[in-house]
C-alpha cells in the first residue's frame, strides 16, 4: 500500500499541532511492513527525518518547462531529493504556467508557513499536486487539514484514486462558530467529494456530521496519540532557582484556546495565595490583548509571557513546570495535554477538548468555568497527594496511547476503499 499523504507541515520545523500529528500517525503507520508513504509539503528544509517516508517539496516541483542541466539540479536540489525526480516531474508538466512567476528552475516559491496570503498558497499548491500527482504511483491520497482538500481532489481527478481527507480541526473551531465563508466552502467541497473523512474526536465528528451536512456512515474518528520521549528529552531538568509552583498554558494565544480564562483563572488563584507564578507560553493574533489583561487585573507581577516555543524548549517548560493547563473553548483534540503529561505534569483540561474523550486521569472542567478551573489549579498545588496521583496515572495513562494503534485504525480505513 502506498499513500500519497498531503500536509502542511514536518518536523522539525512545525508551527502548531498539525506538524506533530502528521510526524506520529506517518511514523506510526510506516510500522506496517507494506506501507509506503509520500508527503508533500510547501517547503521542505533538508533537515527532515526521511526514515520512514519519502518528503516531497512543492517548491522543488516545476511547474514551468526550463532547460536545466543535470548538474544543476544536482546542485541545488540533492539535499532536499534525488535529482532524477526534478526530471520526472518536468516530463509531467500539464499546462501552461508560464503567466505564473517562477524560479530559473520552473518552481514556485513557497513560505513553508502561514502567512498573509495563504490562499494563494493553497492554490499554488494544488497547482503543484498536479505535476506530483502524475508523476508518481500511489494507490491512495490522504489530505491533512483544509489546506490541502483541494490538492486532494486535484490529485484524485488526475488519479482516479479514493481520497481520504483528514480533519485535524475545522473552522467552526478556529473562529468561535463564526466560520469565514471561503475557508468553510473549501473544507465543505473536500468533504463533499472526498471518498472517507477521518476526524481526530467524535467532537470533531459531530461538528463534521451536522455542520457540514455529511453522512455518519462517511465519517470516522481515529484520536492522535503521541510519541514516545526520546532519551534527550528525557534527560531535560525542571529549570533550578523558582520556588513557587509554576502553573503553565502552552498554546497559540487565540481566540480557539480561550486565553483569557486563563487569565480570570490565574486572578482569583492568586487572590487566595501569593506562592504560584503563572505562564502563557506561545504566541498569536491575542497576545498583546493578554498582556493588557494580565496588566489591568493587577498581577502582572506572577504573570510571565515566553513567547514561541520550540522543540526542546516545549520541554523545558513542561518539565518546569507544576500544573499544565489547557482552557480551549473548541479543540479538536489537543496534543500537548498528553505531552505534559508524559513529563510527570498534572493537566487540567476542558470538557470542549477532543482529548477529554481518552484521558481520565486528568481535571476536567468547563472552558467558562473558571471558579473550577481555579480550584482545581489550587488544589493541585497545595495538595500534594493529589499532584502525585495525577503525576504517577496520568503518565501511566499516556504512555498506552501510542501512535502505532491510531495507524492501523487509518490502514484500515484504507483498506476498505482500495
Amino acid at each position: 500500500m502506498r499513500a500519497l499523504m498531503l500536509g502542511w507541515e514536518f518536523p522539525p520545523h512545525i508551527l502548531g499541532g498539525l506538524g506533530t500529528a502528521s510526524y506520529g500517525l506517518t511514523k506510526g503507520m510506516a510500522k506496517q511492513e507494506d506501507m509506503e508513504i509520500l508527503f508533500v509539503i510547501p517547503k521542505p528544509w533538508g533537515d527532515e527525518d526521511q526514515s520512514f517516508l519519502k518528503i516531497i517539496g512543492c517548491n522543488n516541483t516545476p511547474i514551468v518547462w526550463r532547460d536545466v542541466s543535470w548538474e544543476t539540479a544536482k546542485e541545488r536540489l540533492e539535499k532536499y531529493m534525488n535529482p532524477e525526480e526534478y526530471f520526472w516531474m518536468r516530463d509531467n508538466i500539464y499546462a501552461d504556467f508560464n503567466y505564473m512567476t517562477t524560479n530559473d528552475l520552473g518552481c514556485l516559491e513557497f513560505s513553508g508557513r502561514y502567512p498573509n496570503n495563504i490562499l494563494e498558497e493553497t492554490n499554488n499548491y494544488s497547482i503543484v499536486t498536479g505535476v506530483i500527482a502524475r508523476t508518481y504511483k500511489y494507490d491512495i491520497i490522504h489530505a491533512h487539514d483544509w489546506l490541502t482538500y483541494s490538492s486532494g481532489l486535484h490529485a484524485k481527478s488526475v488519479s482516479g484514486k479514493p481520497l481520504v481527507i483528514h480533519v485535524h480541526a475545522t473552522e467552526f473551531d478556529r473562529s468561535r462558530g463564526k466560520p469565514n465563508p471561503i475557508v468553510y466552502g473549501i473544507e465543505k467541497n473536500g468533504m463533499d467529494h472526498c471518498d472517507h473523512i477521518i476526524c481526530v474526536s467524535n467532537l470533531t465528528r459531530k461538528t463534521v456530521i451536522e455542520n457540514y451536512n455529511q453522512p455518519e456512515w462517511k465519517v470516522s474518528t481515529v484520536h492522535n496519540a503521541v510519541e514516545p520521549l526520546s532519551p534527550e528529552i528525557e534527560a531535560i531538568e525542571r529549570i533550578s532557582g523558582v520556588k513557587e509552583k509554576v502553573i503553565t498554558f502552552l498554546g497559540r494565544i487565540t481566540m480557539q484556546k480561550g486565553p483569557e480564562f486563563f487569565v480570570d483563572a490565574a486572578t482569583q488563584v492568586l487572590k487566595r495565595t501569593k506562592h504560584i507564578r503563572f505562564v502563557m507560553a506561545g504566541s498569536g493574533d491575542m497576545m498583546n490583548q493578554m498582556i493588557r489583561l494580565v496588566a489591568d487585573r493587577g498581577i502582572a507581577d506572577r504573570f510571565h509571557f515566553t513567547g514561541f516555543l520550540r522543540g526542546e524548549q516545549v520541554y523545558e517548560m513542561l518539565k518546569s513546570s507544576d500544573v499544565y493547563v489547557m482552557p480551549s473553548v473548541s479543540e479538536p483534540f489537543g496534543i500537548s495535554p498528553l505531552e505534559a503529561m508524559q513529563c510527570n505534569v498534572p493537566s487540567i483540561i476542558s470538557y470542549q477538548s477532543g482529548c477529554a474523550e481518552i484521558l481520565n486521569n486528568v481535571i476536567k472542567t468547563d472552558y467558562w468555568d473558571v471558579d473550577a478551573m481555579a480550584d482545581a489549579m489550587y488544589s493541585i498545588c497545595t495538595y500534594p497527594g493529589m499532584a502525585e496521583f495525577l503525576k504517577e496515572e496520568g503518565k501511566r495513562e499516556v504512555d498506552n496511547i501510542v501512535w502505532e494503534d491510531a495507524g492501523k485504525k487509518v490502514r484500515a480505513i484504507y483498506d476498505s476503499l482500495v
